[in-house]
């Protein structure tokens, strides 16, 4: 049973699981990069006109804010079936991991929007007040007060928007996106449960990985 198991992975390891977490890694980093940008730009647009911000304006933080919450109310798996046509449009392609990273950005910016906000809407009132009165502008309130204060929420919530569109990678992989998902898609249709249970350690210990650099990150900060 053993010696099956280890020409199992003889033969399958760096043909179909190292590309696999290559195709995964390379969609989760272009994911959480592009979520990251645009969250910001969205959370700081949400920051500025809520009720009581720095320029309040109900209409633009309503839409804004009613488009954050309809997106993120979609499962993945959903959003990433019906993006497909717009996909196609955007990145030529819907397979491999220049299809999953439309669907997957979709999906992650509106969940790091909110990150971003709440953590810098936590912030002490009294800290802009006094950056006011010292005359700063809002854009120097967004990146040296808020921003500056609220970076230890933004790196935790951050880490659990990391893994969980990790696992989102898997679920875009099993759809055609190649990846671990991909892989494990071949093991299980294929009645393997080396491949298929190789793959879930190694995102098991992906995992593990992203929780301790954001926990090292979290405690440097």
């Amino acid at each position: 049973m053993m010696a099956e198991i280890i020409a199992k992975l003889d033969k399958y390891f760096f043909r179909l699981i190292v590309p696999a977490i290559g195709d995964t890694l390379a969609m989760l980093a272009a994911t959480m990069v592009l979520a990251t940008v645009l969250g910001f730009v969205i959370s700081v647009v949400l920051i500025i006109t809520r009720k009581d911000g720095l320029r309040p304006n109900r209409w633009v933080y309503g839409v804004l804010n009613f488009l954050v919450n309809f997106i993120r109310s979609f499962p993945i798996m959903i959003l990433i079936v019906a993006l497909l046509p717009l996909t196609r449009v955007v990145m030529g392609t819907t397979m491999g991991v220049q299809g999953a990273v439309f669907p997957l950005t979709v999906a992650a910016t509106p969940f790091m929007a909110r990150i971003f906000e709440n953590a810098m809407v936590e912030v002490d009132p009294q800290l802009i007040e006094a950056a006011r009165s010292f005359g700063a502008s809002d854009l120097q309130i967004i990146f040296f007060v808020l921003l500056k204060e609220a970076v230890p929420s933004i790196v935790s919530g951050t880490t659990l928007a990391t893994v969980t569109y990790l696992s989102a990678t898997t679920v875009a992989g099993a759809i055609g996106a190649g990846g671990l998902g991909s892989a494990m898609n071949y093991g299980y249709h294929r009645f393997d449960d080396v491949i298929l249970y190789t793959g879930v350690v190694i995102l098991c210990i992906l995992v593990q990985l992203i929780q301790l650099m954001g926990g090292w990150i979290y405690k440097r900060l």
